[in-house]
């Protein structure tokens, strides 16, 4: 597939990129005012786009404890739109490349399906090897990002549009050498993909050289299996040497053991037979539904927007054995609030959780 600057540019294109970038955030400020002169806002985009005179805005920085402390970098909305503008050009074509078992950003891919996949392996193999990236997104090397998108992408203008973006995550992202060719912004589309193509050589790595027939990842976060304890040892060391050359580091300390012990991943508790939430995500859940519930009290939000929560957290919980707690949790609710749920959703709630 050809990819090309004025695919890129194109006004349907554009506007495809808005809806996706507006997904779940209609109700923001900053959406509902880009909306309200969605043409002008669009033609001064493409304008910029075409006459190369597009630059990043400066981002939005915020800290997330979720539990360690994170730097979240959010693009202005103007911004995401161009990001994914560009992701629909590009993504395509390295999609092709990736491995089966890199679930995430990835369309029909997603945490519950990893979170399947991983639990499957662990009813097959006696061990896992669970790996982590140190600060992976602030260790991203620019360059080295930068001939991992030219093997596959060659149009110029294209590539202008990618330094762009780099270009202004220099100094979001700090590093103890304070070079300027280092780190990506949390918060960007842009990033979370790239992060794919950065790790995509891995990947292979394990699955061709290592041979690793049991192998999960999402984002930087690795689970391998095994039933010998020595063979992840070996491929510890292996991998160590590999992502050396990314100038990534894995977290020390980390060690293969039995499956049978749980495997934490992706906010569960991972065993061959059961899966359990973590405690600290159950009691985060039941913090945000009481203040939900008081900005509800106090009009400050609508009842659909408190449902929406609860609706959706449901859900996620209940990709583990999770019945207890889902009542426990959901015990807090007001009884017209409760009442109002169970009618709303006989078959979730009232099912699930004894409303």
């Amino acid at each position: 597939m050809l990819m090309k600057f004025s695919d890129l540019t194109d006004w349907s294109n554009l506007y495809h990129a808005v809806e996706k970038a507006s997904k779940g955030k209609r109700g923001k400020t900053s959406v509902a005012m880009f909306d309200a002169d969605l043409e002008a806002q669009l033609f001064a985009i493409q304008t910029r786009l075409q006459q190369h005179t597009w630059q990043p805005s400066p981002y939005i920085n915020f800290y997330i404890h979720d539990p360690k402390i994170r730097l979240i970098s959010a693009a202005p909305f103007a911004d995401r739109v161009v990001h994914h503008a560009l992701c629909n050009i590009i993504e395509p074509v390295f999609e092709r490349s990736f491995i089966q078992q890199s679930y995430a950003n990835r369309i029909g891919k997603g945490n519950h399906r990893a979170l399947n996949h991983a639990q499957q392996c662990a009813r097959k193999f006696n061990y896992v090897l669970q790996l982590d990236i140190q600060k992976f997104f602030p260790s991203i090397n620019h360059q080295i990002l930068k001939n991992l998108l030219r093997k596959k992408i060659h149009d110029k203008e294209i590539l202008w549009l990618i330094d762009q973006i780099l270009a202004s995550s220099a100094d979001i992202q700090p590093n103890a050498n304070n070079s300027k060719a280092q780190g990506l912004p949390i918060g960007n589309l842009t990033s979370q993909f790239w992060g794919n193509v950065y790790l995509n050589p891995l990947d292979h790595f394990i699955k061709r050289t290592l041979r690793c027939s049991a192998y999960v990842r999402y984002v930087d976060d690795m689970l391998l299996f095994a039933h010998d304890k020595k063979q992840l040892w070996q491929w510890k060391r292996q991998l160590q040497d590999y992502l050396f050359l990314f100038g990534l580091v894995f977290h020390q300390g980390t060690h293969p053991k039995p499956v049978t012990e749980g495997i934490s991943f992706l906010g569960f508790r991972i065993f061959p037979d059961k899966r359990r939430l973590k405690k600290r995500k159950g009691i985060q859940y039941q913090r945000r539904l009481k203040r939900l519930i008081k900005q509800y009290e106090l009009d400050e939000i609508l009842v659909d927007t408190l449902f929406d929560s609860i609706m959706a957290w449901n859900s996620h919980a209940s990709y583990g054995n999770t019945l207890g707690l889902r009542k426990a949790v959901f015990s807090c609710l007001p009884e017209d609030i409760a009442i109002e749920a169970g009618k709303r959703y006989k078959k979730t709630l009232r099912k699930n959780c004894g409303y």
